[in-house]
């Protein structure tokens, strides 16, 4: 096979994440053009549609929605197979509609709600879909401030009572970058701090120092776990010199609670070696 037509394969499969032979059999068909390759191999791939649940969708798209009094909010994320697809209009748009439907009837159902859209997607795109979770926070009375990053790949809610809607922006802004996992010190849950504290323990041990030293140091890294995991104790993102806590303190506002989605988090990718591929479909056509 010409080393070109290898390369046409090889740039269709990662921008499709179609299988190897059903590339080379697209192209060969398009007369290795491949726009129209691609085009056959969406075409191709509906009709394969039902046998692609077991494949592995980690990339994908988070939406947000927010209400009209901006007392709520809610973040989904929805996964899909490859990056390329993600950008498909349709997915696009089913990702929105997955957060309105989220916002309106809460994370419970949401599934069984957009099942039989999904299969249509599933069915036109040729790409296993997940509509992988979904949170809502409110704060009654108050605001939630929504941030997106700018390839929808990112993003949170936080709530807020008493502050403005720029202050909750800001902060959801802050978690996204920031990564807190409570709000407040008192939040992280005991069987963590036991856990980190073993490991600091451990650490400390090592070092030989006498027995009061070594529980200084295990209290002080502890401490500065408990304030690097913290919301409020965390310094502003757009202000190293501020914390999170005395931002909310001048604002007299309180942090109600927060989401932080990132897609394909957590999610056991697939890694496929598209060499070995090349030759397995050589040994089996010899």
């Amino acid at each position: 096979m010409a080393a070109t037509n290898m390369q046409l394969i090889k740039e269709l499969r990662e921008r499709t994440g179609v299988g190897f032979g059903d590339c080379k059999k697209a192209l060969a068909e398009a007369g290795w053009e491949m726009e129209e390759a691609i085009a056959i191999v969406r075409r191709e791939s509906g009709a394969k549609a039902a046998k692609k649940a077991d494949r592995t969708a980690a990339e994908g798209l988070l939406g947000v929605a927010r209400s009209g009094d901006g007392e709520r909010a809610a973040i989904v994320e929805i996964n899909i197979e490859t990056d390329f697809a993600a950008k498909n209009e349709k997915f696009v748009a089913f990702v929105a509609e997955a957060a309105e439907r989220t916002l309106a009837e809460g994370a419970e159902g949401l599934a069984e709600a957009l099942e039989s859209r999904r299969a249509e997607l599933v069915a036109e795109i040729g790409e296993n879909i997940n509509a992988r979770r979904a949170a809502r926070v409110e704060a009654p009375g108050g605001t939630v401030g929504v941030y997106l990053h700018q390839d929808s790949r990112q993003g949170a809610l936080v709530g807020l009572t008493g502050g403005d809607a720029d202050l909750a922006r800001d902060l959801a802004m802050h978690v996204t970058a920031m990564r807190p996992l409570v709000v407040a010190p008192a939040d992280v849950p005991e069987a963590v701090v036991a856990r980190e504290r073993a490991i600091f323990e451990a650490q400390a041990a090592e070092s030989g120092k006498p027995a009061n030293i070594v529980e200084k140091m295990v209290e002080g890294r502890v401490r500065k776990f408990l304030a690097e995991s913290s919301l409020t104790e965390q310094p502003f993102v757009k202000d190293a010199q501020v914390r999170i806590s005395k931002l909310l303190k001048q604002a007299n506002a309180t942090c109600t609670g927060f989401e932080r989605f990132q897609v394909g988090e957590g999610v056991e990718r697939q890694e496929e070696d598209f060499a070995a591929e090349v030759a397995a479909q050589v040994e089996k056509s010899a």
